[in-house]
């Protein structure tokens, strides 16, 4: 009995449950609040993210995007409505079915007067797309830097687009190429014919869920395939910090410049889905933990390397399947509650953990103390019922379930190792007094059981107080509900839990022992204060030596 009773002792047999549900009842919440999630263990992950990456169509901005107008680049030879009628049949040519394609098609509106005898859809990679009608009439419209790089008029053109990009729109450049779709690069005669503006309008909600993050202490990184000069306006609007910070990724051109760049930048521009996870993977080697959101294809290769991944429902199919979280209503301003659950659910459980390793700590060193010295085990699991269901089962499912927004700090375990050593250190004090007493005044062995159950539920009760602070209503009645049924069980039905009545001499010991348990438990506390921060210096003068 003696035996099985220290092995119950040293197993946290209720944590494992008390997590699951408390993971449970945060998935529930979520989905009321119209989040679905695929992976409960994300839910703490999020909440101990410190990089955000996101991108700016669909995150920052609503996803309907809208074409604003048009600016003629030849105007003596194409005005506008020229552009328009080449933009209807070129818009009835493609198939292409993203946001863009869709805004373009609702702007450009008509009969389309030519047939296509081919089709090049947009690629990321390449960052254009084209149609040809006859073989000296192909048309490309894609990003203005690209098409022009090798133009001779590059420098006449080019300022143009940089102009309105860095007034937060997305600029694509219409342009007649004398030569193949299938070109690797563009180097035949080319007429760039138009600008077409287009815009996405900032997400209402968007500059206060950024301004929440960044007094969370989350830095937001956004990743985007347009231009940095536009993606840098659209961040700052948005009201991220450094948004004025940004990158051409075309620049980036090796892993090392990726990894140097994602330190230093906070926007990045013409970015390629691989260099996308590239500077995920950068972030996530300097130690930081990342969440990605996307909404697109595009997206998936950074949202499967994030920490936690988060995708619009609005977005594809493919993005939404890999990711982590799926917000259902495609409304980042929902980022701020279920990283408010994450908290909840790691800093409730982190709480509750510790009063289960007080009992785990306190019966492993116990069980080796009794069986060098050739002592009785004090305890069976009839007495451990009684201790855990009052001082750790009952409270740790209350507390669990409470509000709690606070920052996550540190490491799980050694958090919750450091919590429990001052009451299970106490305990084992405690404890080994009365075996002393035990073997000095030839205690009953059922004496002895029982003083060792009252003082373990005397010390148990302190932790929960320790546990409870700052107190509020909900905590202060708990307290005295659980003095109450202690005291009850144990002096009402001591023949339940195997426990007996005590003569004076045995209640007096528990009395004397009982008082000894708060000023024992006070210098543990601050023994353990100590060792915790010099334990933190080491560890900071290890983290600078090794910077």
């Amino acid at each position: 009995t003696s035996t099985v009773g220290s092995i119950v002792g040293m197993i946290p047999e209720g944590l494992y449950l008390l997590t699951s549900l408390a993971l449970v009842a945060s998935v529930i919440r979520l989905a009321n609040r119209r989040t679905l999630v695929h992976d409960m263990g994300c839910i703490e992950t999020l909440a101990r993210v410190d990089t955000l990456c996101v991108d700016k169509t669909g995150t920052i901005t609503e996803p309907k995007m809208t074409v604003d107008d048009i600016v003629p680049l030849q105007p003596d030879r194409y005005i506008a409505d020229d552009i328009r009628m080449i933009m209807a049949d070129y818009v009835c040519a493609m198939q292409d079915d993203n946001d863009t394609m869709a805004a373009l098609r609702r702007y450009f509106t008509g009969q389309s007067m030519q047939t296509a005898i081919a089709a090049m859809p947009f690629r990321s990679a390449k960052k254009y797309g084209g149609v040809s009608f006859h073989e000296d009439e192909t048309y490309l419209l894609g990003a203005p830097e690209i098409l022009l790089a090798a133009c001779p008029e590059k420098d006449r053109f080019l300022p143009q687009a940089e102009e309105w990009s860095a007034k937060g729109c997305r600029v694509l450049l219409l342009a007649l190429y004398d030569g193949r779709l299938d070109d690797e690069a563009l180097t035949a005669e080319m007429m760039p014919l138009a600008l077409i503006l287009l815009s996405n309008k900032i997400r209402p909600e968007a500059p206060q869920t950024f301004a929440y993050f960044a007094q969370q202490g989350v830095r937001t990184k956004v990743i985007s395939g347009d231009n940095p000069l536009t993606v840098s306006e659209v961040a700052r609007r948005a009201g991220i910090p450094d948004a004025e910070k940004f990158v051409d990724a075309r620049t980036l051109t090796s892993e090392e410049a990726i990894r140097d760049a994602a330190g230093k930048y906070t926007v990045f521009g013409r970015v390629t889905p691989a260099q996308k996870r590239s500077l995920v993977q950068a972030l996530k080697a300097e130690g930081h933990t990342v969440a990605m959101t996307g909404d697109g294809v595009n997206d998936v290769l950074a949202l499967k390397e994030a920490d936690c991944s988060i995708a619009m429902a609005s977005g594809s199919d493919v993005a939404c399947q890999v990711s982590h979280i799926v917000l259902l209503d495609s409304n980042f301003a929902s980022m701020p509650s279920v990283v408010a659950e994450g908290r909840r659910v790691i800093n409730n459980i982190e709480r509750s953990a510790s009063l289960y390793l007080v009992k785990n700590i306190f019966s492993f060193f116990l069980a080796f103390f009794t069986l060098f010295a050739t002592l009785p085990y004090p305890l069976s699991p009839a007495q451990l019922t009684l201790v855990s269901a009052v001082t750790i089962g009952i409270p740790s499912f209350i507390l669990a379930m409470e509000p709690n927004e606070s920052l996550v700090k540190g490491k799980f375990l050694r958090n919750v190792l450091f919590r429990a050593l001052p009451a299970a250190m106490t305990d084992l004090a405690m404890v080994v007094g009365i075996l002393l007493f035990y073997i000095a005044f030839h205690l009953d062995d059922t004496a002895m059981i029982t003083i060792c159950t009252g003082v373990m539920g005397i010390v148990g009760l302190m932790m929960v107080h320790r546990t409870c602070h700052p107190y509020n209503t909900i905590r202060k009645v708990m307290i005295v509900v659980l003095g109450v049924l202690f005291v009850i069980a144990y002096f009402g039905f001591p023949a339940l839990f195997n426990l007996q009545k005590l003569d004076l001499q045995s209640a007096l010991i528990l009395i004397v022992f009982g008082l000894l348990s708060w000023p024992v438990m006070k210098a543990f506390c601050r023994l353990n204060d100590r060792m915790r921060a010099k334990f933190e210096a080491w560890r900071a003068a290890k983290t600078a030596k090794a910077a």
